[in-house]
């Protein structure tokens, strides 16, 4: 008669040649003898773990356990089994089990850490797969799992060592090579990344993840047809995937195809009603396509779900001062702080934040640029009306523009930013001064010139331009890219003309045009131009501000995209027309050509994104006009108008609307 253990035996080989039918059936009859074999009502509980019927094997593998309650290899079964169940704490109960008896048992510990990383308790997995490979150094699964959690925990370097030790040990694996490129990814190395994405796709093309972190990554390096394509793939294979539809919305959005960017806001919303981020990003949409009623709707439902949601704030923000409403508008810029944008550049003092509701009488105030320099050239006007609330002002500006603000009334001292600051006993950030002195558009403080050039610098451009028969234009047609902010590259790339699209103007031969660009790209441009002999370029000598002024106070009129420069003619009470980009930026408001900040301004906005032809069309009309009004005045004997003359001059001509 056959004895048990050999038929047993034979039920193992069945069981390990896949063959799980047969086994079972082995298994059963010997248990239909032996109810109590301990082998095979374990056995037979992996068999029902293979399978998939969980529930099953956590009671098979349970009766096994009573006949032998110290068997570790049944203890982890059987925390796989619960695991799988949702049962975490028992299932952790059994693989500790299984190793407080068996301290060495690697797959019981993997098994804990996989655990313990799917309830994301990172730090307790971490060290569960480094004692794995404690015990086996070249554990594939120690050190594939060890890349994955140092990924939740950001620990970017040390991620990819440990995929890089992983795919030594198998180079064919999918996930290993995803996870390299998540890590990759955290390092901002997207280049690199999109290729263990590519490396990974080639071993298993239906991961959807994968897909879609593809499209991240082409997102990161501007291809974004590319982008577009990965997310289809994602959501080819797994429609209901919201964070796919909410990326192609992203991408859609930054192509400026608006219609079809809502649709994926809208998708991604269906499957994911409180999805925050995807009503703020649709709020900015609607706000990109000028429906800001909606918009306004959207950043209100998203920070209705989430109060605390910094972006949505600011984003309202914008819409609400873009719409000239400064009352609701200021209050909300002071999201700005928590915005994953500018967060990291608040400064933290230990003086108090003064934002206009206490007396500053006697005390000293430090007032701080906190972002670009027309932001400051613009805001430093405020410097006035706080000292004139009796309080002693330090102001704080960035380097290049420290001897031009040492002209604004009411600055007590004027410092660079990093140089040691005096003794102060308040601060506030030059943007917060709009809303500590409850600004509203009827009460602007707009009284120009509020900055001035250095007499002797001006005097030097005087000479050094000598004598004139027509008008002298200065001209800035790119802006700085900022490439310390996020998504500053985007705004300037929306802002900024190449110098050739100028041609129309520079052909005018009764103008005279000097170039105040800066910027290594934007001066090649003109440099490698066709038409660099038409403009006069001093930019190589234009090493601040200052000196920049005043060679502006030599000239007639500004004409410049939205920079600095443009900022800088206005605070100087220089007549300057604005080539505004159709998405405009909240202070110029909308669909208006003059400018509550700059009585010297005119505004030509695109009727249309990406639409520059009829501005510089516009432009170039009214430059003519304006060039036939100097020579009037010049044959009437004047040498050159005056400020007041000047600002009458530049709106001379047919006044063309740009409400869209």
């Amino acid at each position: 008669m056959t004895s048990a253990a050999s038929t047993f035996a034979d039920g193992v080989k069945l069981h390990q040649a896949g063959r799980l039918a047969d086994a079972e059936d082995i298994y059963r009859r010997i248990l239909a003898a032996l109810p109590d074999h301990f082998d095979c009502l374990h056995s037979l509980g992996v068999i029902f773990l293979q399978r998939g019927d969980y529930a099953q094997a956590a009671k098979q593998i349970e009766a096994a356990l009573k006949q032998n309650p110290t068997n570790v290899f049944a203890l982890n079964n059987r925390g796989s089994a619960l695991q799988r169940l949702g049962q975490f704490d028992e299932a952790l109960a059994s693989y500790e089990q299984a190793i407080a008896l068996q301290p060495d048992y690697v797959s019981a510990l993997l098994n804990l850490a996989n655990l313990l990383r799917e309830l994301k308790r990172f730090e307790q997995a971490l060290a569960g797969y480094e004692q794995v490979l404690a015990i086996t150094p070249n554990s594939f699964a120690g050190h594939a799992n060890r890349g994955g959690v140092l990924n939740e925990l950001k620990q970017f370097d040390a991620a990819l060592a440990s995929c890089d030790r992983a795919l030594a040990l198998r180079p064919d694996v999918a996930e290993v090579h995803a996870n390299r490129g998540n890590a990759l990814w955290g390092l901002t190395r997207h280049a690199e990344a999109l290729q263990s994405y590519d490396r990974a796709l080639a071993f298993r093309p239906d991961m959807a993840e994968v897909h879609f972190n593809r499209g991240s990554a082409l997102h990161e390096q501007r291809r974004l047809e590319e982008a577009l394509a990965s997310y289809d793939r994602a959501l080819a294979l797994r429609p209901a995937f919201p964070e796919a539809h909410y990326n192609r919305g992203n991408v859609l959005h930054v192509l400026q195809r608006f219609d079809a960017a809502l649709s994926a806001y809208d998708r991604a919303l269906a499957l994911r009603p409180d999805y925050v981020e995807a009503i703020a990003n649709r709020g900015a949409t609607l706000h990109e396509a000028r429906r800001y009623g909606e918009a306004l709707a959207s950043y209100q439902c998203a920070t209705a779900l989430r109060p605390d949601f910094a972006d949505a704030h600011y984003n309202e923000a914008m819409c609400r001062l873009l719409l000239g409403d400064l009352e609701h508008g200021l209050r909300k810029h002071e999201w700005r702080w928590r915005t994953t944008l500018l967060r990291d550049r608040k400064r933290d003092f230990l003086q108090p934040l003064w934002l206009g509701s206490d007396t500053i009488e006697g005390k000293t105030i430090l007032l701080h640029a906190e972002q670009g320099l027309g932001d400051t050239i613009q805001f430093c006007r405020y410097t006035t009306p706080v000292a004139e609330r009796g309080a002693r002002v330090i102001l704080e500006v960035q380097k290049p523009l420290l001897e031009l603000m040492k002209t604004v009334a009411g600055a007590a001292r004027v410092v660079a930013r990093g140089e040691p600051l005096p003794d102060f006993d308040l601060h506030c950030p030059l943007l917060s001064l709009p809303l500590a002195l409850r600004t509203r558009l009827e009460t602007i403080p707009a009284t120009i010139p509020y900055l001035s050039a250095c007499a002797d610098k001006k005097r030097t451009w005087r000479d050094r331009l000598g004598s004139r028969d027509g008008p002298r234009i200065g001209l800035v047609w790119a802006g700085n890219p900022r490439k310390e902010l996020p998504g500053a590259n985007r705004i300037d790339r929306q802002r900024s003309i190449a110098f050739d699209r100028l041609a129309p103007l520079l052909q005018m031969s009764d103008c005279t045009f000097y170039s105040l660009q800066k910027g290594d790209d934007a001066v090649s441009q003109l440099r490698e131009s066709p038409w660099s002999g038409n403009i006069i370029d001093y930019s190589d000598e234009l090493h601040d501000f200052a000196e920049t002024a005043a060679l502006i106070d030599n000239l007639d009129l500004v004409i410049s995209v939205d920079t600095s420069v443009a900022h800088l003619a206005g605070a100087l009470g220089k007549p300057f027309w604005l080539l505004n980009r159709h998405n405009t930026c909240w202070r110029w408001l909308l669909d208006r050509d003059d400018s509550p900040w700059y009585p010297t301004a005119r505004l030509f906005r695109q009727d249309e994104a990406n639409n520059w032809d009829s501005v510089i069309a516009r432009v170039q009309m009214a430059l003519q006009d304006y060039a036939r009004g100097w020579r009037q005045r010049a044959s009437d004997g004047n040498s050159g108008p005056s400020a007041a003359t000047a600002t009458d001059a530049a709106h001379a001509g047919q006044r063309i609307s740009e409400i869209n």
